[in-house]
Order: C-alpha cells, then structure tokens, then sequence
C-alpha cells in the first residue's frame, strides 16, 4: 500500500528563509558596524577641526584685509580716517614747525644783512654800525621764525585748514587709487621716479598771511617745491597687482572664512559644540589681533625718532589710522561671544537649562504682571 504521506508543495514560489544568525555572529555584525561608525565619526571630527583651524587661521587676515581694502579702494572711507588729524594739536604741531622751517628757509636772511650794510654804508652811517650789521643776521632769522610760525598756526588751527586737509586728502587718494588700478590719469603727477602731491594751496594761504600781518615781501617769496612724495614709479607695476590682489582678498577672504565655519559645523556630528567652538576659537583670534595691534603700535612709536616727529604725533597718527580697524575687530568679538553664549545657552548643561528655566519664570511673571 503506497505511503499516504503528504509532499511538500512543488511551485509554491515562496522565498527560502534566511538562517538566523547565530549570537556570535550578531555579536560580530555588532561590533564591525559600531567600528565602522566610530571611524566615521572619527574622519567628521578631524575634518570639522581641520575646518576649524582653518577658519581661525583666516578670520583676523579677512578683518585686516577687508580693512586695508576699504581704506585703499574707497576714498570717502580714507578722508574719514584722516579727517581727524586736521585737529589734533600733536599733529598740528608738527605741521606747523614743518612749514615754518620752508617758508622761513626760502628767505635768504644773509642776502637781507648784506644789503642792508650796502645801504647802511651808502648813507654814511659809522663804520661801527656797519661793521655789526652782519650780526643782524641771527635775531632776524629768529624773528622772522617767530612770526611766520604764529602766522602758519592760526592757518593750521583755523576751520579752513581742517577743510583743505580733507580736500587735499580726498585728491590725492582718489588719484593714487587711479594710479594704482589704472583708470585713467588724476591731479597727482608722475615727476622722475616718484609720485607727488601738491600741498600749494596750504602754502599759498600762509603766504597771504604773512603779507596781511605787513610782511609785504612774503609776496615775492618764490615758488619753493609744494610737493610732498607718495609713491616710487619704478614699483608702480607692484603696487598694481597688489590693489588687484588687495580687491579679490578683501573682498572673498571673509566670504571664505564664513564658508569654513558654516562647513566645518555641518559636517561635525555634535552640530552645537561644533559652533560654541568656532565662536570662541574666532573671539580667541580677534583678542589676538587685539593684542598685535598693540605690540604694533609700541614697535612703530619705538622706531620713529623724536628728531623726525614727536612721540605724542606718532601715536596719534597711528592710532587714527587703525581706529577702524579695532572697532571691526571689537565688533567680530563681540558677535563671536553672543554666538558662544547662545550655543552654550541652547544645550543640555545644567548651567543652561537653570538660564533658560530662569528666563520661562521670568518671563512668565512678566507677562501676568502685564496682564
């Protein structure tokens, strides 16, 4: 009798099932994904600091060189900063003892002494007398330089001179800017090797002071050089490619720093931490920065000698000139620490959750308060 048996079902077109694996190969799968997410996260962290460092590295390059960007290329930026120095006592100090010391070397008082003797002989005067008329030579220059002096510093402290400064500021810079990116030719002149401006319309106005206070013979003083140097020709193709360079980096390098950090967060697991960290590496660069700039400043205030300009004109020159330079850098500072602080404030630290818990109570009685 044939076995009654049943078969199992031909074509059933059922999947044949999987063995399950075994503990020791659940365990092995386990461990191979748990490693190969560690070196995953591994390569994300070296790649977000490495990001990282870049960006900090950037950061006070793309603050120094947006700001020598804005002052070379934009000529209503320069004449801002310069503007002040029209009325700092230091400075105008210094103007003044330099353009008495031109005017004053234009007139030829040893001419002056010999042409009086000549007259004095002429009308008979004692021989003593003409004898130590040469002599004249000395209290006349002093005073001649006394007067001129007083004379130049009511032109330099008056409201006018802060006028011509800015003037004569505002065309030379934007001259040198055509210079330097080749637009075209401007007021500033090439003479020789050298680029010069003409500071004439100071010394014209001096001139006419001295004629109104009754030194008539200031009028004939000759057109003495009225020219101040501003750049070597023979580095003119330089200087070009560096404004071009100058106008790409200032322009890109903070776009470039920003896309760091941006990148740098995003491919960091711990999003968070990631951005707390580039707020306080970039506000680390910027205090940085801070301090170099004031080693700078000792080294520059060292190196210039009293001989050439005063202590307290030096530093005021200099300070002037990169006072815009520290506000953008205090400025970066400060929007560094406020992200810091809010990253820090948006976890799960004990710190933060008692601000923000502090923050909802406060809040929270504020609102009934007003209710």
């Amino acid at each position: 009798m044939a076995s009654s048996s049943p078969s199992a079902p031909q074509g059933s077109g059922r999947p044949e099932e999987e063995p399950a694996l075994s503990a020791a190969e659940r365990a092995e799968y386990d461990r191979l994904r748990k490693a190969a997410a560690v070196r995953h996260r591994c390569w994300r962290y070296t790649a977000g600091c490495v990001l990282l460092v870049l960006a900090f590295l950037l950061a006070p390059l793309a603050v120094v060189a947006t700001w020598v960007d804005r002052e070379v290329v934009d000529t209503d930026r320069y004449v801002q900063t310069v503007a002040p120095l029209a009325s700092e006592p230091a400075v105008q100090n210094v103007v003044t003892d330099r353009l008495t010391n031109r005017v004053v070397g234009t007139v030829d008082v040893k001419a002056i002494t010999e042409s009086l003797t000549k007259a004095l002989q002429k009308a008979g005067a004692p021989p003593v007398v003409v004898k130590h008329t040469p002599a004249l030579a000395g209290p006349l220059k002093s005073a001649l330089t006394h007067t001129v002096h007083g004379v130049v510093s009511k032109v330099v402290t008056s409201h006018q001179f802060a006028q011509v400064w800015d003037e004569a500021n505002r065309v030379a810079h934007a001259a040198v800017v055509k210079v330097l990116t080749g637009e075209g030719n401007s007021a500033v002149q090439a003479r020789g090797d050298t680029i010069v401006l003409d500071i004439g319309t100071i010394v014209d106005k001096v001139k006419q002071r001295l004629v109104d206070a009754g030194f008539e013979k200031a009028a004939d003083i000759p057109k003495i050089d009225r020219t101040v140097p501003l750049l070597q020709v023979d580095k003119l193709q330089q200087a070009q490619g560096v404004m071009r360079l100058l106008d790409v980096v200032g322009t890109w390098l903070p776009v470039v720093g920003l896309a760091l950090v941006a990148l740098a967060v995003w491919v960091m697991p711990a999003h968070r931490v990631a951005l707390m960290s580039a707020a306080i590496g970039i506000g680390v660069m910027m205090i940085v920065l801070l301090i170099g700039l004031a080693v700078m400043r000792g080294v520059y205030l060292d190196s210039v000698r009293p001989a050439t300009m005063p202590r307290d004109a030096a530093a005021t020159i200099f300070d002037t000139f990169v006072r815009f330079l520290r506000q953008s850098t205090r400025t970066v500072l400060v929007i560094a620490v406020i992200t810091a602080l809010a990253a820090y404030l948006y976890g799960p630290g004990r710190g933060a959750r008692a601000v923000r818990s502090g923050a909802a109570r406060s809040t929270g009685a504020a609102g009934r308060a007003l209710a």
